[in-house]
């Protein structure tokens, strides 16, 4: 029998069926003109809202989070273990939680969840405390790579998850599986209308990037006028560009959506109510992401932030909180506590052919964050 290519194989799922808490997202009717004011609104009620919280709460730690991604019961074992509460507003795309920032300029958050182009960013302008590795015991759990001196980003923050952003699709519903970034820009007849996309910059343009045979990491402008132009020809067949929600109204649970862009640990957590969701990595490969913990340089509470990114290295907590978000963790220690099926899943640990098509995120210049920025804001329409 021929072999069958890795991009061409189905994902054995890890399954556990746990309840999930969700944040509904606002919806603003109405003109542009009217959402954009409606959104700064929104915006400005986060911040009188959140701004205020440790001067308010002196034993109070601030988690800049998404949502969904932290374990309920972890979050009584620390508030109960350390005598705090633990605050987490939410945020549902990358460049939502930059805007956030600015616009407080990072006042009222302690510890905050960042992608790796972000993190570069925030380490030059000034927003990041260094890394306190006498205060992180726990940082010899970790996988070496991961250390400081191995990691270039390590000086500044702790790895919390990493996994693959690729192409999630309902089984009973597609005519032919996707498995090419070029099915959901170029849709056939019977997925127009019903792919869904993330607006954040650096997924979009990842994804957009690879389907034309070039490197997330591409620079060149001529290739991200490509993109534009891509981008332009698949927005009528996209059906919604906002984060989906990870419970039984997800889009892509109820068919609203049939494929779409996705996080591999989203996948499985909407996979958990509906069996016919599936996950693969296109062809051309992925973008790798990895979630990384930091400390900001406002905090007013660095000492209990430390414990508290400390209290998650732990590997029963790092192996609780995995199996929670299905996220692959680079606690070596915390591996040895999970399940062996869990470990086997391709979709949370995909294999190094899986991987060799992959790739991670590089720091960019300014300009052209500016030029894709640019691109997905005049492009993609405003959140709803």
């Amino acid at each position: 029998m021929a072999p069958v290519c890795p991009c061409e194989m189905m994902f054995p799922v890890y399954n556990r069926k746990q309840l999930h808490f969700t944040v509904p997202a606002m919806a603003f009717p109405g003109s542009l003109l009217i959402r954009r004011f409606l959104y700064g609104v929104s915006l400005l009620v986060l911040l009188l809202l959140f701004m205020p919280l440790q001067a308010a709460e002196k034993d109070a730690l601030v988690f800049f989070n998404w949502s969904e991604y932290m374990d309920p019961e972890l979050v009584t074992k620390f508030e109960q273990e350390y005598g705090v509460k633990l605050r987490q507003p939410f945020y549902d795309h990358d460049d939502n939680r930059t805007d956030l920032l600015l616009q407080t300029r990072t006042e009222g958050y302690d510890v905050v969840i960042v992608d790796t182009q972000s993190l570069a960013l925030y380490r030059k302008l000034g927003w990041l405390e260094p890394l306190d590795q006498a205060r992180l015991p726990n940082l010899k759990h970790l996988d070496e790579k991961w250390l400081v001196g191995n990691d270039p980003y390590g000086a500044y923050s702790v790895p919390y998850f990493w996994g693959t952003t690729g192409i999630a699709y309902r089984k009973d519903l597609v005519d032919k599986v996707p498995d090419s970034w070029m099915d959901l820009f170029r849709p056939d007849a019977s997925l127009s209308g019903s792919i869904g996309m993330y607006r954040n910059t650096v997924d979009l343009v990842s994804a957009a990037l690879k389907a034309l045979g070039y490197s997330i990491n591409d620079r060149d402008p001529a290739h991200l006028d490509e993109v534009e132009a891509l981008l332009r020809e698949q927005k009528p067949h996209v059906k919604t560009y906002d984060y989906p929600s990870l419970d039984e109204k997800s889009m892509l649970v109820t068919g609203d959506i049939k494929a779409g862009m996705f996080y591999n640990s989203d996948t499985l957590m909407v996979a958990e109510f509906n069996d016919n969701i599936e996950y693969r990595i296109p062809r051309e490969g992925c973008a790798i992401w990895v979630d990384r913990l930091v400390v900001m340089k406002s905090s007013r509470n660095k000492d209990l932030a430390w414990k508290f990114i400390n209290f998650l290295m732990e590997p029963e907590n790092a192996a609780q909180l995995a199996e929670w978000t299905y996220g692959a963790t680079p606690n070596r220690s915390a591996r040895k506590l999970l399940p062996e099926a869990f470990l086997q899943d391709r979709v949370v640990f995909p294999t190094s052919e899986d991987l060799a098509r992959c790739e991670t995120a590089e720091p960019l210049p300014a300009r052209i964050i500016k030029k894709r920025s640019r691109i997905v804001s005049e492009v993609v329409p405003p959140a709803q």
